[in-house]
């Protein structure tokens, strides 16, 4: 896998299979961010691979969700909320990250959405639950987008300012934390490889606005 120029990769990850769904739309706008930062990103759909069941043999689909996320530099996980908890879908994806999870020592920035009033807090907190025992770095300051039918239209666009900024934010804060914790390391690991001064740069994932 070709090294991004920047040495970050995020890896996105689509919670649900479900056509149409708005989760899809909102993570739309945390990708477009990252993009915008200049971030290599990756995303994972359920409905586009073919994933396997606990206990049954590994498929080539497995193995590249696999490779996408022990490359990955960070994680966003978006989710909907399906009877007070996350989706099937989600679940199966990481199942097949397997043990120990390629989320293991991962940073995990999450991202909700649900049509009731509370958004999605019931799936974000068992999410957040889940990823940790499978040793993520799971961040603080989930987002959760209540009466998300409503927030957005049918191609996609936010009708809410500030709903949009904090959507956007989840990237926003992903990239921050790797700008103070894991960039540092990335650039000290190529100065060790390359073996003579090198100029590095003091943020690595940060564009200038």
């Amino acid at each position: 896998m070709e090294e991004p120029k920047n040495g970050v990769r995020i890896v996105s990850i689509l919670g649900t299979s479900r056509p149409g769904n708005f989760t899809a739309k909102a993570l739309s706008l945390v990708n477009d961010e990252l993009l915008e930062a200049g971030v290599d990103v990756t995303t994972i759909d359920p409905a586009r691979v073919e994933l396997s069941f606990p206990g049954h043999p590994a498929t080539d689909g497995a193995k590249e969700v696999q490779d996408a996320v022990e490359s990955a530099t960070g994680v966003i996980i978006a989710t909907p909320e399906y009877h007070g908890s996350f989706a099937s879908a989600l679940k199966l994806i990481i199942e097949n990250l397997g043990f120990p999870s390629k989320l293991s020592g991962k940073p995990i920035a999450l991202l909700g959405v649900a049509s009731g009033r509370i958004g999605a807090i019931k799936s974000l907190e068992q999410l957040r639950s889940v990823c940790s025992h499978v040793g993520g770095i799971v961040l603080p300051g989930p987002v959760s987008v209540a009466g998300v039918n409503r927030v957005f239209d049918d191609e996609g666009h936010c009708l809410d300012e500030t709903v949009e900024k904090q959507v956007r934010g989840v990237a926003t804060h992903l990239l921050d934390y790797l700008d103070m914790n894991i960039c540092p390391r990335i650039a000290l690991e190529a100065i060790v490889r390359a073996g003579e001064d090198i100029d590095i740069p003091v943020s690595t994932t940060r564009r200038a606005r």
